[in-house]
């Protein structure tokens, strides 16, 4: 049994076809579903189709000045441990599985078919490797992590445009592929909010939310981030885009700077929090609503009369109910009046075809 040999699912007392998968020896789940009930060819043809179809769905997001894309959102566009992102002309194919190192040709084929027929022309097409395929190195066969496997890098830092904003991304050594291109839809509306408004992005990393909020006539941004190197991708970020004397940054940890701002009876206009994710794991979860209700309780007091908090979670095991529920337990606990402005998801390059895959929320709020 190899990784990515076929699985055919049958059911033998009903004589019936369940469905089809590929094989990943290496994974708590030993079987990757590709299609169920409705029989079809796994072949060339069937990857190609599927990346025709991911493209399809991208469209309108590439008429909105953006050259930064997620074309494949592994099982929901079909392709289980497959991402492949966009940064301007560069490709970048990241695999948590190895159930598609035997078909790594069909899929780089698909690449170039799909983007020769849109008439457009890619400088590289980059792998990337989660820290579990990467063990398996007699799957590999001479692949590694940040090969360029088609095409010529001239940089490992590529800029690209989101909404008319620039921005880099390392796509050799960046987290995931490079950057996070989920939030690009809540960076826009954060952009939008920010003018004339003194702004804290907590958990910047590379300046996401801060970027588009100087682009938006923000008097005042500051990032937070316990990550000098972070906050550095933050400063170059904004650089791209002009110089902005009312941006500042304070590296250390959020919960303690949170805590000193409000010490020092410091407000914002606009308070964003988004962090990374705190239940990695069904162990995790308790502790990780005691960390976004003790978030919630201290973005509260930060925000300035007539504030509005922008607070999201990416923890797919926190659910969009219970994420709810947290903020809302927050929001009745203390003296303030507040109004729900909104509630955001994905942009449409992160579709959502099964509830598991909807781990992103964000929750705009108005304090009185």
């Amino acid at each position: 049994m190899e990784a990515g040999d076929r699985a055919i699912i049958f059911d033998q007392k009903k004589n019936r076809f369940l469905g089809l998968g590929l094989i990943d020896p290496f994974s708590i789940i030993r079987i990757k579903m590709l299609f169920a009930v409705k029989k079809e060819t796994f072949d060339q043809a069937w990857i190609l189709q599927k990346f025709k179809e991911a493209f399809e769905i991208r469209k309108p997001l590439l008429e909105k000045d953006t050259s930064s894309y997620r074309w494949i959102y592994g099982e929901n566009d079909g392709l289980p441990g497959l991402i492949v992102d966009v940064y301007n002309d560069v490709v970048v194919m990241k695999l948590y599985s190895t159930i598609w190192l035997p078909y790594m040709e069909w899929i780089t084929n698909s690449i170039n078919k799909v983007l020769q027929h849109e008439s457009k022309i890619y400088s590289a097409l980059v792998l990337r490797l989660s820290r579990s395929v990467q063990k398996e190195k007699k799957q590999l066969k001479g692949l590694h992590e940040g090969q360029i496997i088609a095409g010529t890098l001239a940089s490992e830092t590529v800029t690209f445009v989101e909404h008319g904003i620039k921005f880099s991304a390392n796509v050799i050594e960046g987290h995931k592929t490079g950057y996070f291109l989920d939030h690009r839809l809540n960076r826009k509306r954060v952009g939008e909010l920010a003018k004339n408004k003194s702004v804290i992005d907590i958990f910047s990393y590379a300046g996401g939310f801060s970027v588009h909020a100087l682009c938006g006539g923000a008097k005042e941004v500051v990032s937070v981030d316990i990550s000098k190197q972070a906050l550095k991708l933050a400063k170059e970020n904004a650089r791209l885009n002009g110089e902005f004397q009312q941006h500042r940054c304070i590296d250390g940890d959020a919960f303690k700077i949170m805590s000193e701002l409000i010490r020092t009876d410091k407000t914002f206009d606009l308070v964003v929090v988004d962090p990374p994710s705190f239940a990695k794991r069904a162990s995790e979860i308790e502790l990780a609503k005691k960390s976004y209700t003790r978030l919630t309780k201290l973005a509260i007091r930060l925000a300035a009369c007539e504030g509005i908090l922008v607070l999201a979670s990416c923890s797919s095991r926190i659910s969009v109910d219970d994420f709810h529920e947290i903020i809302a337990d927050c929001l009745n606990n203390q003296p303030r009046n507040f109004e729900i402005l909104e509630e955001k998801h994905h942009d449409i390059d992160h579709p959502v075809t099964f509830d598991e895959g909807r781990y992103l929320k964000c929750f705009y709020i108005k304090m009185d």
